[in-house]
């Protein structure tokens, strides 16, 4: 009788151990059938997963492999999904000791066939670049959210002020309005960090939209109403860190799924440790396995789960809502040859997507190294397409601040952009006069509305894809540098709140807009090649796009006053008599010496 009774007991007890196990995570969430991509590593997550073995019988889809590491809480499952597999539920039954003890259902969903063929952006685009905290609260219920650490504070610059994925939404007519053609949005992840945790760049789940910019469906709405209107969405991705708070900074799949040191080490941000000839190998560590900051975990690609981990978080991001482009932040910071695959992944996938590079570096033969096509001395490849254009940014702002180098100020932006050779597709690059991380171009040159005009009239011009950070066609400019000053609200982005504009503001927001509504259909901008002129003791800058005939002459005068420009010079390659200025509607005659008003651009076509 008592061992029936300890048996039963036992029997109870061992009953209760298998139910107490329980499936806390599935990443990915779900895949899709007739992916490029159809290999899967599925990561499992809850207490004593590794104790159990994965079964499933569907047709079509096939149990590659199943393993674990140190820590028992997580299983990796591999699936191979082939293209006659049925769209539905694939039941995984994990087993222990012969019984099922945990069954989980994985969607596999039908593919959107509209998705393959995905249209990057590209030369037709000029992007708008937002950061969602500071743009526009469409939806005060979401401003602080139970469970999430970092409430709403318009007060603190550094704070989170409730901008919102509604809020952008609301703000798309405008947008489209203005002439931009695509979004670059800040990153929208979950960022549960105790402070500072608006600009999203320390990501705590990397599946899931944090809740109070809205939803993971609020944000695929976002991408479909945008494609809609015309406008791309451009999805900001951080594959070198992710956030000290992220869910598995707990309970780690392995060591070595992050770069530990002994003691706390810092990246040395020395990017040149990759193509020096001379670095020790130290240096190249502590550059790609420094942590960025302490509050940001360094991942480690070169183990091999944490990189199918990142590419498929990427695949299925893009999968999910239809974003036509990535902009990857810290790009030469993670392993570079994890890099290499990641990009290759996304551009078999995706053919005609496009992903641009954040390389902070202004010397071009830094930057140019990461692009596709580059020949490099030590064979380095990727499919990467497109960079930030670190290096004309930095010229043309000393161009419009700097006095006269050497003939012309404009001499620093002249021979930049005389370094294009060294760019695989310099027409690729993504070119810009501000970010989010630099004080505006407002603010950069001194306030001067008329260097603001002039820089706006470059960069809607010149090669490449121009980018525009928000308010900055109301000449929005920082006095502090502060990175929170930087990143201001928008103005009337909240409810209840009309801002007042000046006259100066008014015309600044006109003169940006007639530049980029006239760009939109300019395939000679968007496509055609670039011809300039050394600036000579004048200066004044003049480049020419053209295609065939198509030809735009612009000429930027940097002059505090009034100057005569004879034209006979760029009569070869603009022989027309007449010409129109598409700022000022004027119409202007050729042949005779032009009168250009002090600190002014023209666009003559």
């Amino acid at each position: 009788m008592k061992k029936t009774l300890l048996l039963a007991i036992l029997a109870c007890f061992i009953h209760i151990q298998l139910n107490a196990q329980s499936i806390e995570r599935v990443e990915p969430p779900n895949w899709w059938i007739g992916m490029e991509y159809n290999e899967i590593e599925i990561m499992l997550y809850g207490k004593d997963l590794a104790t159990l073995t994965p079964k499933f019988d569907k047709k079509g889809v096939e149990l590659v492999s199943h393993k674990s590491f140190e820590n028992e809480n997580y299983l990796f499952v591999t699936i191979r999904i082939s293209a006659d597999a049925a769209p539905g539920s694939l039941k995984i039954d994990l087993y222990k000791n012969e019984k099922i003890a945990l069954s989980h259902d994985y969607p596999l969903e039908a593919r959107n066939p509209q998705r393959k063929n995905i249209e990057g952006f590209n030369g037709s685009d000029v992007m708008y670049l937002i950061t969602p905290d500071r743009f526009s609260n469409g939806n005060t219920d979401n401003d602080n959210v139970d469970g999430l650490r970092e409430k709403a504070n318009r007060n603190l610059l550094g704070g989170r002020h409730g901008g919102d994925i509604q809020g952008i939404v609301n703000h798309l007519d405008y947008i489209k309005d203005m002439g931009f053609t695509s979004i670059w949005l800040n990153p929208l992840l979950e960022n549960d960090m105790k402070t500072y945790s608006y600009h999203g760049y320390s990501t705590t789940d990397y599946y899931k939209i944090d809740p109070r910019y809205g939803s993971n469906e609020e944000y695929r709405n976002l991408c479909d109403v945008a494609r809609e209107k015309g406008i791309k969405i451009i999805m900001d991705m951080i594959e070198n860190h992710c956030g000290l708070l992220h869910w598995w900074m707990d309970d780690l799949p392995t060591k070595d799924w992050i770069n530990q040191w002994p003691e706390y080490t810092n990246t040395n941000h020395r990017k040149t440790v990759i193509l020096d000839p001379y670095s020790t190998d130290e240096d190249k560590k502590q550059f790609t396995d420094g942590w960025f900051v302490p509050s940001m975990p360094d991942l480690n690609q070169r183990n091999p789960s944490m990189a199918t981990y990142l590419i498929q978080n990427t695949l299925w991001w893009i999968e999910y809502s239809g974003i036509s482009g990535i902009r990857q932040d810290t790009y030469p910071y993670p392993d570079m040859y994890f890099m290499a695959d990641w990009t290759k992944a996304v551009m078999k996938e995706y053919p005609h997507f496009n992903i641009v590079a954040e390389e902070w570096y202004t010397n071009p033969t830094v930057v140019s190294y990461w692009q596709k096509g580059k020949d490099n001395p030590n064979g380095y490849t990727s499919d990467l397409k497109s960079l930030m254009d670190f290096p004309l940014q930095h010229a043309v702002v000393k161009s419009l601040t700097e006095e006269e180098n050497w003939h012309s100020s404009w001499n620093h932006a002249y021979e930049m952009l005389g370094l294009d050779y060294l760019y695989a597709d310099p027409m690729n690059m993504v070119i810009f006069p501000d970010n989010h991380d630099m004080s505006r171009i407002h603010a950069q040159v001194g306030k001067d509305v008329d260097k603001t005009k002039l820089a706006i009239a470059y960069f809607a011009t010149m090669r490449g894809i121009p980018q525009f950070y928000y308010g900055t066609e109301y000449l929005m400019a920082d006095s502090t540098g502060d990175h929170g000053e930087i990143r201001s609200d928008f103005p009337g982005g909240w409810p209840g709140e009309k801002p007042t504009f000046t006259s100066e503001q008014i015309e600044f927001k006109k003169y940006m807009q007639t530049i980029l509504k006239w760009r939109k259909d300019k395939e000679v901008i968007h496509n055609g090649k670039t011809l300039h002129f050394a600036p000579d003791n004048n200066d004044v800058y003049v480049f020419l796009r053209y295609i065939n005939d198509d030809r735009v002459i612009i000429l930027l005068n940097k002059n505090e006053q009034n100057v005569e420009l004879d034209f006979k010079k760029y009569q070869k390659y603009f022989p027309k008599s007449k010409a129109k200025d598409i700022i000022s509607k004027q119409e202007i005659n050729l042949n005779n010496p032009l009168q250009l008003k002090a600190m002014t651009a023209y666009i003559l076509e």
